[in-house]
């Protein structure tokens, strides 16, 4: 049964024209990345710099776009069930309402992740194709980029559960907004502030940024990361078991 209705997911994605907001979700996570970054005066194409400008700059158009259009996106493909009494029709078939919210996640998961790393890497190939001679920093582009990753798929399970319990999509998409703001706002105070959110973690995924004034490599939160994403996982399981036993 969960093989069907991961399957329908992507039935109902083209339907709800979400892989065009997933898309616009790519464009724009790499339109900032990009901007920002070849726009810094610390682009230099014969040192390190130039990649820690456009690590930096990565994180940046993730931080931007991602809070607000991944709530955007979890609810537009939640929401169809609430308009068209979709939680019945699925238990009725063998699919309870717990189990249709980690079909959804499985499905978008897929996507989001796919936008995810092809962003990061079509900015790498940017700074290839423009010639920076400095050595690539292979390790710290994947870790970073996989940093990232683990907190677009926290907060897209956490708009999921949001849109799945709340009926008035308005309310999710008002929390990715609030997201936005507290992501950019986790870049300018203590790291301990940043833990206290989800979107705090954009900013302990960094793997570069200013030090007196210098810009220089720095190691993301690798650990707490990993906590943030066990716990997120742990919690995503336990909260749609429960929705097995209560009524959609």
């Amino acid at each position: 049964m969960m093989r069907t209705a991961f399957v329908n997911e992507f039935a109902k994605m083209r339907h709800l024209h979400v892989g065009l907001l997933i898309t616009v979700l790519g464009v724009v996570m790499l339109g900032i990345g990009l901007f920002s970054s070849l726009g810094s005066p610390d682009f230099d194409r014969a040192t390190q710099d130039s990649w820690n400008t456009l690590i930096g700059g990565t994180g940046s158009g993730i931080t931007l776009a991602a809070p607000l259009l991944l709530a955007v996106i979890a609810s537009r493909q939640v929401d169809i069930e609430h308009q068209g009494n979709g939680w019945l029709m699925s238990a009725t078939s063998g699919v309870t309402p717990g189990g249709l919210c980690r079909a959804k996640l499985l499905a978008l998961g897929l996507l989001v992740a796919g936008v995810t790393v092809v962003t990061s890497g079509l900015i790498a190939g940017a700074g290839l194709l423009l010639g920076i001679t400095a050595p690539f920093p292979t390790g710290r582009w994947i870790g970073f980029t996989a940093a990232l990753l683990a907190v677009n798929l926290v907060l897209l399970a956490l708009h999921t559960l949001i849109a799945a319990r709340v009926e008035n999509q308005l309310v999710g998409i008002g929390i990715g907004l609030l997201g936005t703001i507290l992501a950019l706002f986790s870049t300018a105070v203590p790291a301990w502030i940043s833990h206290l959110t989800p979107w705090g973690y954009y900013a302990l995924s960094a793997a570069s940024g200013y030090v007196d004034g210098t810009l220089v490599a720095i190691t993301p939160a690798y650990p707490s990361i990993a906590a943030l994403g066990v716990v997120a996982a742990a919690a995503f399981l336990i909260l749609t078991r429960r929705f097995d036993r209560k009524e959609a």
